[in-house]
């Protein structure tokens, strides 16, 4: 699981967004995990940019397309087109801004008006390698993922650490939230044609099956 591949061999393709305010690094989030680059003179992202990588899940090909966008007011225009289809999401925090820790409640309320229910959510405390300006404690973080029921790491992009776990596992989430969709109707993923619509609830859905295939759980 998490074998980077650079090809267009896929079985599942899910859409991940990336949320939080401007300066909280997830532009080096997506580098880091797409590319394995970081960039200490990273500018804040301008509109809309996405990336892709591909990982291993159970048996089958698992591709990411995974979106960014500024975390400024200013662009909030294109919100409802940055969601749709959304089946994923990591909402990002700076753990030495606590002001960006305190707006993250805003930030998932808006992704659960615009998304399904059963979006996966990952809350991120970025920035872990600057240990003697933290602001945000890992605790008081823990507490808030544990309330609103979504999963929690800590990462540096700097640093590499966490990231590919952040990434993956809520991939690993979304494909066994689609095994367990399918179980539920009855259908056979076997019989799916290529680039059927996985269903996952009731918004519309980019995330996509290429090739056929069973899920296993």
């Amino acid at each position: 699981m998490g074998a980077y591949r650079a090809d267009d061999d896929y079985d599942y393709l899910f859409k991940v967004v990336l949320i939080g305010d401007s300066g909280v690094g997830k532009s080096n989030l997506l580098s880091r995990f797409t590319k394995n680059e970081f960039s200490l003179e990273s500018k804040s992202t301008i509109g809309v940019e996405f990336a892709t990588r591909s990982i291993h899940v159970d048996d089958k090909i698992v591709k990411a397309q995974i979106w960014d966008t500024a975390g400024q007011e200013r662009y909030r225009a294109i919100t409802s087109a940055y969601y749709r289809g959304a089946v994923g999401a990591l909402l990002v925090y700076d753990v030495t801004r606590h002001v960006t820790f305190e707006n993250v409640e805003r930030w998932l309320k808006e992704l659960r008006d615009h998304t399904d229910a059963n979006v996966v959510i990952m809350f991120v405390g970025n920035k872990a390698d600057l240990r003697h300006l933290r602001a945000v404690s890992t605790d008081d973080a823990r507490a808030f993922a544990e309330r609103e029921n979504t999963f929690f790491v800590e990462t540096s992009a700097l640093e590499s650490l966490n990231v590919d776990n952040a990434f993956t596992e809520v991939l690993t989430q979304i494909y066994h939230v689609v095994c367990r969709k399918t179980l539920e109707i009855g259908d056979d993923p076997a019989a799916l044609p290529k680039g059927q619509t996985i269903n996952i609830g009731g918004r519309d859905d980019v995330s996509a099956v290429k090739k056929a295939g069973c899920c296993s759980a």
